[in-house]
């Protein structure tokens, strides 16, 4: 039976350290600097950063921590992050995915903790799209009517009960050692991609996690590691 691929967006498909996750990070240090600030003016840096690494520790999303405690609007503090003057100048990738998807036996799924109107448009503009049969965007990561993105172990059992999927034939490609370390934990095969990321955790996601981790290592649940996700069809036979 083919495998079925279960892949991320940024970081993994496109380099999004390049320009869009500095500009995410702008763009949520404004929002979270307005929210905390008040009718009394937007908040200084050192208070906005106290309080999106306290969430992102405390709840593994920042995104989690603003709605929880600020009642913010998840739709809203996404849309905030995502605003862009020209996306398609930021996007940055590599020649022939296209290729390597329409080769890759078995069913595609994006799973993304990107909103759905840009993780739509990233794909577009690399041509990707018509290569996944599923697109599941942060908005449908919902556990119990509760918003619960990756690496949210109750998410991906949810994904896998109802794209009806076995976990051993189930490969999670990412360039997120969190989302992975997950996956693995359920039994699913995974594959790290390391060439968009940076040694230094300088940037993080609207969701708060890191977007950066240390491409030198290659820890037990680490199944493949590959520098582009073209090199995976070279490594078929570790992911049987």
């Amino acid at each position: 039976m083919p495998l079925t691929w279960i892949f991320d967006l940024d970081n993994t498909l496109h380099d999004a350290s390049h320009a869009i996750f500095p500009a995410i990070n702008t763009n949520m240090n404004v929002y979270i600097a307005n929210v905390l600030g008040g009718a009394s003016g937007p908040a200084d840096i050192a208070a906005v950063n106290a309080v999106r690494i306290e969430y992102w520790k405390r709840y593994g999303a920042t995104l989690l921590g603003m709605v929880k405690h600020h009642q913010v609007k998840a739709e809203e503090f996404l849309r905030e992050a995502h605003a862009f003057d020209d996306l398609s100048a930021m996007i940055r990738t590599e020649r022939g995915l296209a290729r390597l998807l329409r080769r890759l036996p078995g069913k595609k799924i994006l799973l993304t903790n990107a909103p759905r109107r840009y993780s739509h448009d990233v794909l577009r503009h690399i041509g990707l799209h018509r290569h996944f049969a599923k697109h599941l965007p942060i908005e449908a990561m919902h556990v119990h009517r509760r918003l619960r993105p990756k690496p949210s172990r109750a998410l991906l059992r949810k994904v896998l009960a109802k794209e009806r999927l076995i976990a051993r034939q189930s490969v999670l490609v990412e360039d997120s050692i969190e989302n992975l370390k997950a996956a693995k934990a359920l039994g699913m095969h995974t594959v790290w991609v390391t060439q968009y990321l940076r040694t230094k955790p300088s940037a993080q996601l609207a969701t708060g996690a890191l977007a950066t981790l240390d491409a030198t290592r290659h820890p037990a649940y680490v199944d493949v590691k590959v520098k582009s996700v073209r090199q995976i069809n070279d490594h078929m036979h570790r992911l049987r």
